[in-house]
């Protein structure tokens, strides 16, 4: 199988099927677009959500915080806690190990949550380090906000530029590579690209703005938008001269000749607004670059406009990190 997640149509058929006993608690259960379960607790509502660490090594633990508490956020609620699983091969050492719970720690205080729990294995069953942490949270009663509930004529914004996650992985892990295409401050600041990696700030600014918010992550861009439609049975129509890339993600995508557009980005958040001008507004004014792409529609298409031509948008199929990684270590 390809590696990286499944496709919309391999987890309809072989995953979202199974989900056990029905229970009138769980208010949003597994649905594409999704990013989190959310429970009903009564006076507030409780959000799940987990996600892997299984492309990047340095720095994974704040990585992993990071990324799993996005999901939270992207449901405008609050993360108060998190359970880590550390799955290490044998050949990593308990300095290792502490590496990763002490970089785990402080995403944890960045982002005002405790990590209460997990369960931490050396195995032979993995051949690097694979992560997964599990985020809770909550959030008023009134306060819900999922990716079904973006609506036709919806402005579709997006957060900072794309690529952060799959730029920052790419300096921090092979820069040896990349030392020959790129100078020692481009691949530093290429590497500092994981700081910008929460969206707690932007969720907090726009959560009472917004109908529906997504996180980006693996598949990137188009990945997640075909992911937001999917959920809340729409189109979408952007045009690429409006997408915002770092010109070093730009390079070096175009040197690897991946897509950007299909690049892991963590970082970025994915909303749907009435008023996609406001919007932008209010987060320039909190300090957050913000961007509006196009608009969601009623009809079923989703299209990307290139200059003259008009791109009918595939359903999300891996990500071009993977790609990446292959044309760097020659693997491909």
């Amino acid at each position: 199988m390809q590696i990286g997640k499944l496709t919309p149509q391999q987890l309809a058929n072989s995953i979202l099927c199974y989900q056990g006993q029905k229970r009138k608690e769980v208010l949003v259960s597994s649905e594409l677009g999704e990013d989190s379960a959310v429970v009903d607790f009564g006076d507030r509502l409780a959000f799940f959500s987990t996600d892997p660490i299984t492309g990047a090594t340095d720095r994974a633990g704040w990585l992993a915080v990071h990324v799993s508490a996005n999901d939270v956020f992207s449901n405008g609620a609050e993360p108060l806690g998190c359970l880590m699983t550390i799955l290490a091969p044998p050949t990593m050492s308990l300095e290792d190990i502490e590496q990763v719970m002490k970089d785990a720690s402080l995403a944890a205080k960045e982002v005002g949550i405790e990590i209460c729990g997990g369960h931490t294995e050396i195995t032979e069953a993995v051949n690097k380090l694979v992560l997964s942490v599990t985020v809770f949270g909550s959030a008023p009663r009134e306060n819900i906000i999922r990716t079904k509930n973006a609506r036709a004529g919806d402005a579709i914004v997006v957060t900072k530029t794309l690529g952060l996650e799959g730029t920052s992985i790419l300096a921090r892990d092979c820069p040896q590579q990349l030392g020959a295409f790129f100078s020692c401050d481009d691949l530093n600041t290429m590497a500092a690209m994981i700081d910008s990696i929460s969206v707690a700030h932007e969720s907090r600014v726009a959560k009472d703005s917004v109908n529906a918010m997504h996180d980006i992550t693996e598949g990137g861009l188009l990945g997640a938008l075909y992911e937001m439609a999917q959920g809340a049975n729409l189109g979408f129509d952007i045009d690429a001269q409006f997408v915002p890339l770092h010109p070093l993600t730009a390079q070096v995508c175009a040197r690897l000749q991946v897509d950007p557009l299909r690049f892991l980005s963590s970082g970025s958040m994915l909303m749907a607004t009435a008023d996609g001008a406001g919007l932008v507004q209010r987060l320039s004014e909190a300090g957050i670059q913000a961007s509006v792409l196009g608009v969601f529609t009623e009809e079923p298409n989703y299209l990307l406009r290139r200059l003259e031509h008009i791109e009918h948008v595939s359903p999300p199929c891996g990500d071009e990190l993977w790609t990446a990684f292959a044309r760097l270590t020659g693997d491909s």
